[in-house]
Parts: structure tokens; sequence; C-alpha cells
């Protein structure tokens, strides 16, 4: 009996040791540069795809990439990704993206976003923030159907405006209310 004994502790430290070998930091993986492709991909989409979203670029004194968020539940849901702050077309930090939800939900789907910050109070608010969240006052200047993406006298007002798109897969509505940014090192 011991020798099983032996022998099942010795698989489950081995696997606990993989599991957590899988948990990594990331540092020095290559994550940023992933991360700034990523980032890159997603500005030239939008760029291309929905040209009023240029005016956006232009007037904002900083935007929050977020190339990929994959969201998944079943009554209870999460979501996740990486993106990239920008300010004056340099990429300044690396933030992640986390939501809980909870109700009827059943599911899965990735989509992109960007925040556009138009005040430098808004950026500087976000950037000394130890994990900022989205909330009711973030103006969507784009429906994930597609229609267009650009700033109007009331959105311009708005000192953050957001766009969500490229919605993939079976969970409806993409949204980023409640969604936490926490800055991390990749």
């Amino acid at each position: 009996m011991s020798r099983h004994m032996n022998r099942r502790a010795l698989l489950g430290g081995g696997a606990g040791v993989l599991a957590l070998a899988g948990c990594g930091n990331g540092v020095g993986a290559g994550g940023a540069a992933l991360i700034d492709a990523r980032v890159q991909a997603t500005q030239s989409f939008l760029q291309q795809n929905y040209a009023s979203a240029r005016d956006l670029q232009a007037r904002a004194v900083g935007q929050l990439v977020m190339p990929l968020i994959t969201e998944a539940g079943f009554f209870a849901g999460g979501a996740y990704g990486r993106g990239a702050l920008v300010v004056n077309g340099v990429t300044v930090d690396y933030y992640s993206a986390t939501q809980a939800s909870f109700g009827l939900q059943i599911g899965a789907q990735q989509y992109a976003h960007v925040l556009y910050f138009m005040t430098e109070e808004a950026l500087q608010e976000f950037r000394t923030s130890p994990g900022w969240e989205a909330g009711a006052d973030v103006e969507y200047a784009l429906n994930d159907r597609g229609a267009n993406a650009g700033a109007t006298s009331t959105t311009l007002l708005t000192p953050v405006i957001g766009i969500v798109f490229g919605q993939q897969g079976l969970l409806a509505g993409a949204s980023i209310e409640g969604t936490k940014y926490t800055r991390i090192i990749p």
C-alpha cells in the first residue's frame, strides 16, 4: 500500500509542478511583442474598416487597445484579455482586462475593444488608478453589428469613448461595463 501511495504522491506532485509551470508570469516570454503586434493589427483593422474611427484616434490623448477579449459563461461567466495603452503613437503600459458576470448566460465569444481617452484628466485618472473599472460613464461610439464608428458632438464631450467590435461566438452582447483594467508586466 505504501508503494502505491508513494507512486501516487509522486505522480500528483509532478502534475502539480507541471500545472504551476503553465501559470508563469510570462516575463521574457515575448509577451510584450505579441501584445504590440496584436495592438497594431487591431488599430489597422479599425482604420481600414471604420474610417471615422480615425477621427477618434486623432482627437484622443490616449487609447487603450484590447485586441482580444475572451468571454465564456454558464450562468456564471468571466472575460479576460491583455492589451496596451498607446499615447502619441507609442505603447506606454500594458494592461489586463477582467470581468465577472452572473445571470442567464450560456456560451462563449471573443471580441476586441478600444477605449479612447478624450481628456488629459481621464487619461491621468486611468493611469494612476490601481484598478480602473469601466462604468456607465463610458460612451459607446460603435455598436457591435457594425454601424458607424465616430465622434458626434455628444461623444466628443465624453471623457472616455469605447468601441466594441469583432464579436465572434455564441454569447449575445459584448459590453465593457464592469470590466476592470490592471497594469501588467507581460
